[in-house]
């Protein structure tokens, strides 16, 4: 089992659209997938058809009230084998109420242990903030995935992000590594999305993924309706996108060793 973290500081780069696609073209491969949502605006969970708004449980339950990872899963009807840890606003408390509780870091990971190995992947959706919950994020982790926008700011903040997965090298999490970088709201028309595309493949090299994903009115509306783009337009350019991005994540994996 394999777990990882779609993770930047910065917000607006498409980390839950990737995640929410990423996942689903999985599943459709065969692979069981666990998509964790810690974010407390939950778009990971209402995107993949969770009315987040009439939960009994969610992720926040595991922090606070001890609850087991188990118990907390649902199974995504669908999209076969997709499977949901979902979240709610309840969660943004969660930092506050566990200010003195030691190791705090560490209650994400702990929990991961418990699960059977059912599942080949884990997929962690992550807040725009390094605070408690991406950090239990990337310290669960064994690796992460950081997306991109081609835009002006794109770069904006990237030397930071680079410091934060190193300080959590050293001092939480001595195997966390980059598993790829995804380039998303690429504009053709436009030279700065270029531009942008030949900067981080500069600053990354061979951990950026060749699939670009494009901009594209469907995969903005697709969550939504509560569905992956997969589900709401497959012949979309955004679909066809993250199709593609699959197969080079698998073929990836494959050539790891995975």
């Amino acid at each position: 089992m394999k777990k990882i973290c779609v993770f930047n500081q910065k917000g607006g780069v498409g980390k839950t659209t990737t995640n929410i696609n990423l996942a689903s073209y999985l599943a459709l491969e065969g692979f069981k997938i666990l998509v964790v949502d810690m974010d407390p605006q939950g778009n990971a969970s209402s995107g993949l058809g969770i009315d987040k708004n009439n939960l009994n449980s969610s992720i926040y339950d595991l922090f606070v009230s001890d609850k087991d990872l188990n118990s907390l899963i649902i199974e995504s009807d669908i999209i076969k084998n997709l499977y949901i840890v979902p979240s709610s606003i309840n969660l943004a408390a969660a930092e506050v109420e566990l200010a003195n509780m030691k190791n705090r870091e560490f209650l994400l990971k702990d929990s991961f242990s418990k699960l059977n190995g059912f599942f080949d992947f884990v997929f962690i959706d992550c807040p725009p903030s390094l605070g408690f919950l991406s950090l239990n994020s990337l310290v669960a982790s064994d690796s992460l995935i950081i997306p991109i926008q081609c835009e002006f700011y794109a770069l904006e903040g990237l030397s930071q992000l680079i410091n934060t997965i190193s300080l959590v090298n050293q001092s939480l999490n001595k195997k966390l590594y980059i598993e790829g970088v995804i380039l998303n709201m690429f504009d053709s028309r436009a030279n700065l999305s270029n531009e942008v595309v030949s900067e981080v493949n500069n600053f990354f090299e061979d951990k950026v993924y060749s699939t670009i994903i494009p901009r594209n009115i469907k995969l903005a509306e697709s969550p939504s309706y509560g569905l992956p783009i997969m589900l709401y337009d497959e012949k979309c350019k955004g679909a066809i996108s993250y199709k593609n991005l699959a197969k080079e994540f698998i073929c990836r994996q494959r050539r790891s060793g995975l």
